[in-house]
Order: structure tokens, then C-alpha cells, then sequence
């Protein structure tokens, strides 16, 4: 394990925040995703977000430390988003939204998808200090399943504000709220064998919650439960690729 530490962490989160504003960025082009293409790529980008949870984060959080610290982690991702979700408006209100968004409600979308993004931008992050391979493996996978989340993003909200920057916004807001909760990967120095398996094993979990509460029962209530499903297969496997570049 070579530890990384500030650059390697300010570099690599570059990759997936770039790739959530380029992803926003097609609102631009007015662009007409179908929704079976659209719960195929979220089924993909839902696959990638478990091979990582468990293959790139669990696992060598175990390795790192005992059982007893992981299992606190992982319980410890569940309960921050399951609070979270309790805090923050649903993000579903941005689909269910057929009017025009006024302003506080737009910030508090903006607010819930920020916070919704911390466990990517902290995976990326607490893979990196556990090593520079294994955190550009990361950071290449949470940018390949970043880029359709950003049109995911930014489509509702144009739909419901009938405002093309208003979607950009909101998807580039999202991209640097990833960007900053990577830092918070660095408390991990504090202690490498206690503190970092914890904050890979809280990402992990808190990134299945979000593929399992808020993703899921999205894309497999359209009567497009194969496409979903194949994407999310694909995901698993990009994952296994990039394991072996």
C-alpha cells in the first residue's frame, strides 16, 4: 500500500467532477434521452457504485483493520444518509415537480443533491490515501457512472424550470460538492490503520444506500427491468476491467 496524500486526492478528484459537468453540460444541446436509455445508463452507473462499495472500499477497509471498526463504518454510512434523507426534501421532487421552481425549493434540491454526493467525492478520496492505483481505479469509476448521473441531474430540473443554466447549475453545484467531500477524506491521516477503513467502509455503505433507496426502485418501475438490469451488469463489469488495467 502506498498512501497518498492532498495533491493525489485534489488531482484525481478532478476526474469525476469533470465528468459531472460535462455530463450537466449536455442540457445545452437540448439533448432528448429516452427513458429506457436513461434507466440503462443509471443501471450502469448503479453496478459500478456497488463493485466499488465492496471491491475497492470493503475489502481492504478489512484488511486494514478488524472486523469490529468496518461494521461501524458501514452502519455508520447508512445511518448518515438514512438522516440526510430526513433532514432534506427527496430528491424524486425534482421529477414529481411539474411547476416552475421557486427559489427556495430550487436550493434545497441543489442542498440535497450536494449532500447525496458526499460518498462518491469521499470514496475517491479515502481510495486514494489507501493507495494511488486503487484511488485513480476509483476515480475513473465514479466519473464513468458520474457523466449520465450529471444529465440525470440536470434534465429534471430544466424540465421543471423550463431554465437550461438552471439545470447546468444545479449538475455543476453537484460536481463540486464531490469534488470538496473528497478532502474530507483526509482526516484519515489522523490515523491510517483506524480512521481510514472507517471512512471507506462509511462511503461504501453510504453509496449502496443511495443505489438501493434512491436509485433502484427509480429505474426498475418503467417497465424497462431488463435494460436497467443489463446496464447494472455492464457496470459490474467495466469495474472488473479497470481492476485489470
Amino acid at each position: 500500500m502506498s498512501v497518498g496524500g492532498i495533491e493525489g486526492i485534489l488531482t484525481y478528484a478532478l476526474i469525476p467532477t469533470l465528468a459531472t459537468i460535462a455530463g450537466s453540460a449536455l442540457i445545452f444541446m437540448r439533448v432528448g434521452v429516452k427513458e429506457v436509455v436513461m434507466d440503462s445508463l443509471m443501471g450502469f452507473a448503479s453496478g459500478l457504485m456497488i463493485y466499488v462499495s465492496f471491491v475497492e472500499l470493503l475489502v481492504p477497509a478489512l484488511e486494514l483493520m478488524s472486523l469490529n471498526i468496518s461494521v461501524l463504518g458501514f452502519l455508520g454510512g447508512f445511518a448518515l444518509i438514512k438522516v440526510l434523507d430526513v433532514l432534506i426534501p427527496h430528491i424524486k421532487l425534482i421529477k414529481e415537480s411539474n411547476s416552475v421552481l421557486e427559489g427556495r425549493k430550487t436550493l434545497l434540491i441543489a442542498l440535497a443533491i450536494m449532500l447525496h454526493n458526499i460518498p462518491e467525492g469521499l470514496a475517491v478520496g479515502t481510495a486514494t490515501l489507501y493507495g494511488t492505483d486503487q484511488g485513480l481505479r476509483v476515480a475513473i469509476s465514479i466519473a464513468a457512472q458520474d457523466f449520465p448521473e450529471g444529465l440525470a441531474v440536470a434534465l429534471p430540473v430544466f424540465r421543471a424550470s423550463r431554465s437550461v443554466l438552471m439545470g447546468f447549475a444545479i449538475g455543476v453545484i453537484s460536481a463540486f460538492s464531490e469534488y470538496l467531500s473528497a478532502l474530507m477524506a483526509l482526516v484519515g491521516l489522523i490515523d491510517v490503520g483506524v480512521m481510514l477503513p472507517l471512512l471507506m467502509s462509511l462511503s461504501a455503505s453510504a453509496m449502496i444506500y443511495v443505489v438501493v433507496h434512491e436509485i433502484a426502485p427509480e429505474i426498475f418501475g418503467h417497465e424497462h427491468d431488463e435494460y436497467a438490469t443489463a446496464g447494472f451488469i455492464v457496470g459490474i463489469l467495466l469495474g472488473l476491467i479497470f481492476e485489470l488495467i
